[in-house]
């Protein structure tokens, strides 16, 4: 009962944490004078995606040979592939649902009937999503092609995953698109009567709620170790079906709350951020520093991932995206799911 009672307590701290967290980053991005854009892909990116990277960072340091192997290649495998299914599967149901409450409240008369295609109805950036999944495969293709061979200079090329990550910093962080603005903001949470927040509570409520919620992310990733076993699944399954959820949850709780709040430019920004730095930086230290050998799991992750970012490429350059193509994306999570329950 104290394992389930801890998972609650948990998400609901990843979630409130996460509120804090959206509300910080975009103060954040004013202070900084960013593109709007890059809020999403690189600011709250790097706080969300902090986990992985330090989970696998730590399987290196301080893991046995074997076991830290096995989570650090784990850890930068499953990242991406929750990311590329659940978390844009959540955002096109919120966004499903938020389409629903239009097209009552239109029937109602108080507006205008929303149309069904993103691109008109929220604004959705496509031609920048769609940059973002092409960078994302192309890297991620040559990361899953990596585990499948061995020679003597592998290890040397996690080094260019970095600078890959390196170069989609820059041009994100000098697009020349619309500042971050302060205008549609809410008060900052640390000091909701300031008009415009100094830098210093800016950095704290940012940090501060970061601290938080990775916290509870270690927490929520050792109930589910727990439940593993008490649920008959193998290590394999709970390392790569499970734990990769619970250190996703920022870049889910993100996007709920943008999409709330009626910026589904920003949730989906944040999540194609996060598929960046997971598919370069987990990924360097994993080249690095392991064997970064795939077995039939990992093997099932990686095409997966691919296959999901694959057919998000073809929707959003279809001639219509629709909050029901993003999700349909978490479908590949399940055929994953059945899969790895099937070979192990």
């Amino acid at each position: 009962m104290i394992h389930v009672l801890l998972l609650v307590v948990c998400a609901v701290a990843i979630y409130l944490s996460c509120e804090w967290f959206v509300n910080a980053i975009e103060w954040l991005g004013v202070r900084l004078k960013v593109g709007g854009m890059a809020v999403g892909t690189i600011l709250a990116a790097a706080g969300t995606a902090l986990p992985e990277s330090v989970v696998t960072l730590m399987a290196v340091l301080f893991g046995s040979e074997e076991n830290g192997n096995d989570i650090a290649v784990g850890a930068a495998m499953g990242g991406p592939l929750v990311v590329g299914t659940i978390a844009y599967a959540v955002t096109g149901g919120m966004l499903f649902l938020r389409f629903r409450r239009k097209r009552a409240m239109a029937l109602a008369g108080r507006q205008d009937a929303p149309g069904t295609d993103l691109r008109d109805d929220e604004g959705i950036d496509t031609e920048r999503l769609a940059r973002d999944q092409v960078w994302f495969l192309c890297i991620f293709a040559v990361k899953v092609a990596l585990g499948l061979v061995a020679f003597a200079i592998k290890p040397w090329l996690g080094l260019l995953f970095l600078v890959a990550y390196g170069v989609y910093f820059y041009k994100e962080m000098t697009d020349d698109g619309d500042a971050a603005s302060a205008d549609d903001l809410e008060p900052l949470k640390l000091r909701p009567r300031a008009a415009k927040p100094g830098t210093l509570p800016v950095v704290l409520q940012t940090v501060g709620s970061l601290v938080v919620i990775f916290a509870a992310s270690q927490v929520f990733v050792e109930q589910l170790e727990w439940a593993g076993p008490a649920l008959g699944l193998p290590a394999v399954v709970v390392a790569l079906l499970l734990s990769p959820i619970a250190t996703e949850l920022p870049e889910i709780m993100n996007a709920i709350i943008w999409v709330r709040q009626g910026k589904a430019n920003l949730a989906l920004a944040n999540i194609s951020g996060s598929m960046m730095i997971q598919a370069t930086v987990p990924s360097a230290i994993g080249i690095g520093f392991t064997t970064w050998k795939f077995d039939t799991p990992l093997m099932l992750a990686g095409f997966a991932t691919l296959a999901s970012v694959a057919y998000l490429l073809w929707a959003v350059r279809h001639r219509s995206f629709t909050a029901t193509k993003l999700l349909y994306a978490g479908g590949f999570y399940l055929v994953f799911a059945a899969g790895l329950v099937l070979t192990v």
